[in-house]
């Protein structure tokens, strides 16, 4: 299929592609395409070409642009070779861990696309209209690609609900397990790609579990523990190690987690870590190295107030706790909370515990999940590592 429909943009939409910025929505489509979606070339008022983009008409972001050359043809050949490019920058990555991301959305140049490796399976999201048309040719490409041996559409994220598209799990190809061992940076771990958060597990934090795994010393507390991800490499290094959740669920995944990898200092722990923390600062614990990896508090800019509370106060429970000399690694999740903002949140918290902090690594995403300057929308992974100077 290749796009015959013209999409015309307002200046203003002209003006955002040209800076960079593959999205346009509905209010700036001046001449809006026949096509009920796919992809579309792109023009602006005076004809100028600006390229070619998916098109969702129902989404209030109508166009992602994938193409700046207008002369460029987007066919098979086009995905193949775009696909093609996104997977060989992830090479490095299998020399280290068997799950990664291959495509990151914009991030990659391939808009509303995300794919991601368990093994010898891929789990894709397909989140516009415009790319789910695509869905046999982007399932031809990735085939020939990576010699998957499955690939499941994890179509079921509320991002779908905008574009007119059903929510859905669905196996487009081969055969996909339930689950799938996961192995990163010589720790062991089951990822659920039917079912599991996001498409499976977390795969944007591995640098940061390897980070403070190889740090980790004395008694350990991995706060939001889930299937206990920070707690396996915590677990390596420390001499005790508590994953607190308040799932139990969770916690029986963290049990089985921790007897795959032979390890017997984790201890699991069910609670609300914003009760456990206090209760446990009234009765003097402490912890040498702790990990404070919430869910996303602030899924919407309307909740960024509360959810700025909520980080400021399991962060400070979090700082109370921490010996002199301790590390915490703590992060943040919600795109709407920017970098300003997460390190103001850490500055009044530091302020309000009474205590020294040093900043010793801030972090970011790691190479499978890219972050381009002038599209904030591909960042919302933010860490930072901070050393308890008293």
């Amino acid at each position: 299929m290749v796009g015959g429909e013209v999409a015309v943009v307002s200046r203003r939409g002209a003006e955002r592609l040209r800076g960079g910025h593959p999205w346009v929505f509905r209010s700036d489509v001046e001449r809006v395409p026949e096509l009920p979606a796919g992809v579309v070339r792109v023009e602006a008022a005076n004809g100028a070409p600006l390229g070619w983009a998916l098109w969702s008409p129902r989404s209030e972001i109508s166009l992602r642009r994938m193409e700046a050359n207008p002369e460029r043809v987007i066919d098979e050949g086009w995905w193949y070779d775009t696909l093609r490019t996104a997977i060989a920058r992830r090479a490095p990555l299998a020399a280290e861990a068997n799950a990664y991301r291959l495509v990151h959305g914009e991030g990659d140049g391939l808009p509303s696309l995300v794919v991601d490796k368990y093994g010898d399976a891929l789990v894709v999201q397909l989140l516009s209209a415009g790319v789910d048309v695509w869905t046999e040719t982007i399932v031809r490409a990735l085939r020939e690609l990576t010699g998957c041996t499955g690939i499941l559409a994890r179509n079921d994220p509320a991002a779908r609900d905008r574009e007119g598209l059903p929510r859905e799990v669905k196996l487009l190809f081969g055969d996909v397990p339930r689950t799938v061992e996961v192995l990163e940076h010589g720790v062991r771990y089951i990822a659920a790609p039917w079912d599991g958060q996001k498409t499976g597990a977390f795969l944007d934090q591995r640098e940061n579990r390897v980070l403070i795994g190889g740090l980790a010393r004395g008694k350990a507390l991995d706060c939001f523990a889930y299937h206990g991800s920070f707690a396996l490499h915590l677990a390596k290094r420390a001499d005790h190690v508590c994953a607190l959740d308040v799932s139990a669920p969770a916690l029986a995944r963290v049990h089985e987690h921790a007897e795959r990898n032979g390890l017997t200092n984790i201890e699991p722990v069910e609670g609300d870590a914003f009760d456990v923390l206090r209760a446990w600062h009234k009765e003097g614990r402490t912890f040498d190295t702790i990990v404070v990896d919430p869910p996303a508090f602030a899924k919407t800019r309307g909740a960024l107030d509360g959810a700025l509370r909520g980080y400021k106060d399991i962060n400070l429970q979090a700082m109370k706790l921490l010996a002199p000399g301790g590390l915490l690694f703590t992060a943040s999740c919600s795109f709407h909370l920017s970098r300003g903002l997460f390190f103001e949140m850490l500055s009044e918290a530091v302020a309000d515990s009474g205590r020294r902090f040093a900043l010793r690594a801030f972090t970011g995403q790691p190479l499978d999940h890219p972050e381009l300057i002038n599209v904030p929308e591909t960042g919302y992974l933010k860490g930072a590592l901070l050393e308890a100077m008293g």
